[in-house]
């Protein structure tokens, strides 16, 4: 009997220690599933929050990049920037890519997404700006046959390291595997400000970098922060970039 009385109290504390750990992680939903509040648009062509041919909408409690408005794609490149900027934090959503691209849109961007992280903000991008100074968490979707792997990392106006090397590709692939047709992937990034970042795929791991920072050639000629500088924060942003997607479940956990 004793030992049964031991045996409990061990289950009820494990059960206890578990159930503090789950209430310490509070996550707040960053869309309302209803409209666009708290989300700011910029397109390229356009001024800011001008919402050319309703490429960003609500439906059916998603986030949806549409271009049934769109006679053809000329390079109107969007992204939707969440309000605040922010530094240390989870971020994860689901994403899928449906239908077909665009008339006119790049080959490259065939089932090509994304969010940006530690971005410039949306009011200060200029007018014919195709993508934020920022590092792109890259959604990638298969052509049904060759292996294409998602959440690889590009870096427009940007550098990483790997290790002890400065990336200065574009763009460097993860080890996902490829998700073929209109399914649904849960992405989460992990930042600690301009310390480690991970790419996470359904749960595994996919990709890990450190010290982002300002640099190379693809920004503004006159950006006005210099390269080297360490990015420490920033904001969050979803892309469309001619291929049809949807986003939901958009939630956030603050880090220390």
């Amino acid at each position: 009997m004793k030992n049964y009385i031991i045996l409990l109290s061990i289950l009820f504390l494990a059960v206890s220690c578990r159930n503090g750990s789950e209430k310490k992680e509070n996550w707040i939903p960053l869309f309302n599933g209803k409209d666009l509040t708290g989300w700011n648009i910029k397109i390229k062509g356009s001024p800011l929050n001008e919402n050319y041919r309703k490429t960003f909408r609500v439906e059916d409690g998603v986030l949806k990049v549409s271009y049934d408005e769109y006679d053809k794609f000329n390079g109107e490149y969007g992204h939707i920037f969440y309000k605040e900027p922010l530094s240390h934090y989870k971020l994860r959503l689901e994403y899928r890519f449906t239908g077909q691209q665009a008339p006119g849109g790049q080959s490259w961007a065939f089932r090509n997404s994304g969010v940006m992280i530690h971005s410039q903000s949306a009011a200060s991008m200029l007018i014919d700006q195709d993508f934020p100074v920022s590092v792109e968490v890259q959604f990638l979707g298969g052509n049904g046959t060759d292996n294409r792997p998602t959440l690889n990392v590009c870096t427009p106006g940007t550098h990483i390291m790997i290790d002890t090397a400065l990336i200065t590709n574009h763009c460097t692939n993860s080890t996902s595997k490829t998700f073929h047709g209109d399914v649904w992937v849960k992405a989460e990034v992990v930042v600690y400000g301009d310390s480690i970042i991970h790419h996470i795929v359904d749960g595994d791991t996919v990709l890990t970098y450190s010290k982002p920072q300002i640099g190379g050639t693809n920004k503004p000629a006159d950006y006005p922060i210099p390269d080297g500088t360490p990015l420490t924060d920033g904001y969050i942003c979803l892309q469309a970039e001619s291929h049809p997607v949807e986003f939901r479940n958009i939630e956030l956990l603050r880090l220390k």
